[in-house]
């Protein structure tokens, strides 16, 4: 649910998502709020009671607008700084749902009152962005692409970034030296255990440089 749908286009079918479009594993569409407005200005803002800068937007628009696209199973998730912060287990529980609305929040956010639409609420970091159709498409490519059949490896997920609570580990390709900094000889052994063993020492060195907090976190 958004007030700028034209902004989704050039996200949404390109790259991986236009991929997993073509396969029938994902699909996406809008709505517009303002589609559901009875003035001859479509007005979907109005000044908030008590006072205060800004506009909020309106009780009534967003929940006809949602409950246009809302069937049985659907998942309905605000978009919002003030939700919880979004990472990779909320995007792999959210790739396991059938049927998600994502509403995008605008101007000084929404009447308190459409609290109750939403199943959920979530924050993809703590600032403030214009509005929520960015990180709407954030949730939509960090989801989709944990959807299975997606990807074209299926474990190509498992050893992400944050997957297995660490970061990735650091990784080459050709030329084999480049400006005098030479490959990790252990990657050219032929030994599966030890170039794991060393992924794995080395992902949680990068965690620890890059990344602290999520070692604290971990423990």
């Amino acid at each position: 649910m958004t007030l700028f749908p034209g902004m989704f286009p050039s996200v949404m079918d390109a790259s991986m998502m236009a991929r997993a479009q073509e396969k029938g594993l994902v699909s996406w569409g809008c709505v517009n709020p303002r589609d559901f407005t009875e003035d001859k200005h479509h007005k979907v803002d109005d000044r908030p009671f008590g006072g205060g800068p800004g506009m909020l937007m309106m009780a009534d628009p967003v929940d006809k607008a949602i409950k246009s696209i809302k069937k049985k199973g659907s998942k309905v998730v605000l978009l919002s700084p003030q939700g919880k912060t979004f990472n990779d287990k909320t995007a792999l529980r959210l790739s396991r749902e059938k049927h998600l609305i994502l509403v995008c929040g605008h101007y000084e956010g929404m009447d308190e009152r459409t609290a109750s639409l939403f199943d959920e609420e979530i924050s993809v970091g703590d600032y403030v962005l214009t509005g929520g159709e960015l990180p709407s498409m954030l949730v939509a490519d960090a989801v989709a692409r944990l959807v299975p059949g997606v990807l074209k490896k299926e474990d190509a997920t498992a050893s992400e970034s944050f997957a297995a609570g660490l970061l990735d580990f650091p990784q080459y390709t050709r030329p084999r030296v480049w400006k005098g900094r030479e490959v990790p000889e252990i990657l050219f052994s032929g030994d599966h255990a030890k170039i794991a063993e060393w992924r794995q020492n080395a992902a949680a060195k990068a965690t620890k440089r890059k990344r602290p907090d999520l070692i604290e976190r971990a423990k």
